[in-house]
């Protein structure tokens, strides 16, 4: 099969074919019909969260099962589907909790096994992790849903509960950030974002947002306080570096809830955040990590129902021989939404 492999931080991957993958017991291989392109992607391509090289990298994907592992009992070659970017096995006491992003024995297609870069994929565990994609969904769609989408709707609604008539403060208005003031708005909530890109905060106002916030002319926290009439109900830190979480927690009413999405790597790893904020303000700081399969219907229900219109992601659908470029991008601030592979063959 055609895949783009890494051999090494921050070098362009290498276009070839390798072998096709073979299918695992409880397993299916899918053919890939989308990809994402992600900052995590990213943090793998830099080394700041290292992977074994030669790999392949890609977690947000959706395919066409094109063949079906022994055991597996749910799905059948033809079906489409999407999986989340961690793959459960769901036998261990975690996954019988239903709490199957922290399950010990998890897999992590892009990371801990070859990604979806490729026109191939094995995935593991298929009935505990796969879920059909309704009929006229967009590939492309499907598979912005992987990571991004997924994450800031368990960061809402699985992790701070946010409820109709709150203010949501958005930091970091990349893939992520947009998600959730997008799924933010359907859910009831105003949204404000925060960004330090023009561009992008004037995406944001043009899809709904009800404020938005240069974080390099102001003290964002400050601004969000003000314009929230004393602080966000909610706060989504979107990027994962300190000056977007000390924002992020700064930015809250007192008992405000603000969960950490973006992903902290690198140097990164360890942050100092204003505890007497915490202390003082009694809030409540939640770490959200991807969102386990049995809670994709209800996010497709909403998707597929027309309640929440999340096309305005997909700003490029590109060839597997642009992933490097894009890759790159997120060096700098990128541009508005996000970019999807949907040509496998170039």
């Amino acid at each position: 099969m055609r895949a783009a492999l890494l051999t090494g931080w921050r070098q362009p991957l290498e276009l070839t074919r390798v072998d096709d993958p073979d299918c695992p017991a409880g397993g299916v291989v899918l053919r890939l019909l989308a990809c994402g392109v992600c900052r995590s992607d990213w943090h793998a391509w830099t080394g700041g969260d290292p992977v074994p090289l030669p790999h392949i990298p890609g977690h947000e994907y959706c395919g066409v099962v094109e063949e079906v592992g022994a055991g597996v009992t749910r799905w059948k070659v033809g079906d489409r589907v999407i999986a989340p970017f961690i793959l459960a096995c769901g036998h261990c006491p975690d996954c019988a909790a239903g709490h199957q992003t922290i399950c010990a024995q998890q897999e992590l297609p892009g990371f801990t096994r070859a990604g979806a870069f490729a026109e191939l994929i094995a995935v593991p565990y298929a009935d505990t992790n796969l879920t059909a994609l309704p009929a006229g969904m967009d590939p492309a769609l499907a598979a912005a849903l992987g990571c991004r989408v997924t994450t800031a709707w368990q960061a809402l609604t699985g992790r701070a509960g946010l409820r109709a008539g709150e203010w949501l403060a958005v930091f970091g208005g990349g893939g992520v950030g947009l998600s959730a003031m997008l799924l933010g708005r359907a859910l009831g909530a105003r949204v404000v974002v925060v960004d330090v890109v023009d561009e992008k905060l004037d995406h944001a106002r043009g899809l709904g947002a009800d404020a938005a916030v240069n974080a390099a002319t102001c003290d964002a926290a400050e601004a969000v306080r003000e314009i929230t009439g004393g602080g966000a109900d909610v706060a989504i830190e979107a990027l994962g570096i300190p000056a977007t979480t000390v924002g992020a927690l700064k930015s809250l009413r007192k008992l405000g809830r603000m969960v950490q999405v973006g992903m902290p790597a690198g140097e990164h790893c360890t942050m100092e955040i204003p505890m007497d904020a915490v202390y003082s303000g009694q809030l409540a700081v939640y770490g959200t990590r991807g969102m386990p399969a049995w809670r994709y219907p209800s996010l497709l229900s909403l998707i597929d129902g027309g309640h929440v219109d999340l096309t305005p992601l997909i700003a490029r659908r590109v060839a597997l021989s642009d992933a490097s470029a894009e890759l790159a991008a997120f060096d700098r601030p990128a541009p508005p939404g996000v970019a999807v592979i949907t040509d496998f063959s170039a």
